[in-house]
């Protein structure tokens, strides 16, 4: 019996020590209370951390864009124009805008059929602020690709300084701040295309970013150099193949559709790209180095676009996909394209930050002993160049007051504009226009461009006013990205066009409040 109770006691223990290593390798089932298993707790946070920043991101672009727009500093050129061409897609129509001019299609303008895509969003909301807020949502969400690669490559610390720096950044805030544009498409596009380089899924980079092309013709040399950075660094045979149908898709836009649809029958910014300092293309390519950095604003917006990253996505090479669009732009002959403001940075930032994500990357997984010391310093810089260039822009807004008061000049604005009964045809002020283009048929007042031609600015050949209703501004408006003044002419030529209406062309006075002239056609 004896015998027994040892050999038992042996069985049990030897039972006992094989069966421990097998429970110390089963992870124990979540408990029962509703409490979650630590690591689903973490990958639920990790998930979540890249929409957080989306919204509290949407949050700023929508405040500052729907206050621009209550306070009238919106414009007909370009929020107008744009409603403009939504509103005929909406109504199943080919984009007819007649701020362009008489029957053009703003198709012969930029090449962006893709924009059609915001027709049913339109057909339920039909305002301006439909595309205000898309267009915010859009900047936003385009911060989700990113940060989730930052949190996965660095961390979900280095993730935070990652959302604020894209977030933040005066390229986005400028796009967010004026008006809507087409290019808010292309940015949350570019930012998935780039988060799938830098994790070498190359398949899903390229059906990212191929929509490009339907977005603006200049998009295809950004595709191209995509393919140009694949074909270095993955599939040979896909990146060339992108790169060769976004050489393609750009030169077919620019060459036969935009002439195509254009009434004037060309390209209608081919002029800014135009070779007027030198004899011939061959001077104009030896000269473009030159070209490129005068006058000195070139430079500094050179320097400005990498600022968000301190310069770090200079060293990646996701930062040669900004070469197409810094070339057209300093080598354009128009100075808005120069400078920060409006909307030109905005396809350039995702750029950026990509950049930034993927040079730190780089030092965090190079084993080098001041690797992540490197990285540390590198966000603290990034959050410091953040905090220095924010003042200087739009979101720098949301902490003035004039943003949140309602002045009585706007009050008489609304008056006025409420008396234009709906589906009226109206000439408006520039920024009178994108308040009545949900509602009415609107032009620009005096008329603008002349025979279609975007910067002809004729006196002798203006048309007479053909609309039933004419409203005036004639207090300058506030000026931000404008300088301060009237556009697209100055005061005294506005205020003869305005007193020809009623001598020559059949106008009556119907109101007149603030400076604010309210006219209707008699005969």
């Amino acid at each position: 019996m004896r015998t027994f109770l040892d050999n038992s006691t042996v069985w049990r223990e030897g039972l006992l020590r094989a069966v421990t290593p097998l429970r110390a390798r089963t992870p124990h089932p979540p408990a029962r209370t509703g409490t979650p298993h630590p690591t689903t707790f973490r990958t639920g946070r990790r998930a979540s951390l890249p929409w957080s920043w989306a919204a509290v991101l949407f949050a700023l672009y929508a405040t500052v864009a729907v206050r621009r727009h209550l306070l009238m500093r919106t414009t007909g050129y370009d929020l107008g124009i744009f409603e403009q061409a939504v509103r005929a897609y909406a109504q199943l129509r080919p984009p007819i805008v007649p701020l362009r001019g008489e029957g053009f299609n703003l198709l012969g303008d930029h090449f962006h059929p893709a924009l059609a895509v915001l027709a049913p969003l339109y057909r339920l909301w039909p305002s301006p602020l439909c595309l205000l807020l898309v267009q915010s949502a859009l900047l936003a969400v385009a911060a989700v690709p990113l940060v989730a690669w930052a949190a996965r490559v660095l961390g979900r610390r280095s993730a935070h300084v990652i959302a604020l720096s894209y977030g933040l950044s005066w390229g986005i805030a400028s796009a967010a701040a004026f008006d809507f544009h087409e290019v808010a498409l292309a940015v949350p596009l570019l930012a998935h295309a780039l988060a799938a380089v830098g994790q070498q899924r190359w398949r899903a980079a390229v059906a990212w970013a191929a929509p490009l092309v339907l977005i603006k013709e200049d998009l295809g040399l950004t595709l191209a150099a995509l393919g140009c950075l694949i074909a270095f660094q993955g599939p040979r045979r896909l990146g060339l193949v992108t790169a060769a149908v976004g050489v393609g898709a750009s030169l077919i836009e620019i060459t036969y559709l935009l002439p195509a649809f254009n009434p004037a029958g060309g390209y209608a910014h081919g002029e800014n790209l135009g070779a007027d300092l030198h004899s011939s293309w061959l001077a104009t390519i030896a000269f473009a180095p030159l070209d490129a950095l005068r006058p000195d604003i070139k430079a500094m917006t050179l320097v400005l676009v990498f600022a968000p990253s301190a310069l770090l996505a200079l060293r990646s090479p996701l930062a040669l996909l900004a070469v197409p669009t810094l070339a057209w732009r300093m080598l354009s002959q128009n100075g808005f394209h120069w400078g920060t403001s409006f909307h030109y940075s905005a396809v350039l930032m995702p750029i950026v930050c990509a950049g930034l994500i993927d040079s730190l990357r780089r030092w965090r997984g190079s084993g080098h002993p001041l690797g992540a010391r490197h990285v540390r310093a590198s966000l603290a810089t990034v959050l410091a160049v953040t905090a220095v260039l924010l003042p200087s822009f739009p979101l720098a807004q949301l902490v003035q007051r004039a943003t949140w008061r309602t002045t009585a000049h706007i009050e008489a604005a609304r008056a006025l504009l409420d008396e234009i009964p709906d589906g009226a045809s109206v000439a408006a002020s520039n920024r009178l226009v994108p308040q009545l283009t949900s509602r009415c048929d609107v032009v620009l007042f005096p008329t603008f461009p002349v025979d279609a031609r975007l910067y002809e600015y004729s006196k002798g050949k203006l048309p007479r006013p053909t609309a039933q209703w004419i409203v005036h501004d004639a207090r300058a408006p506030e000026a931000w990205p404008y300088r301060t003044g009237h556009w697209p002419y100055p005061p005294e030529q506005q205020a003869a066009e305005l007193a020809a209406a009623r001598k020559v062309h059949g106008y009556r006075l119907v109101a007149e409040r603030d400076g604010i002239t309210l006219l209707r056609r008699t005969r």
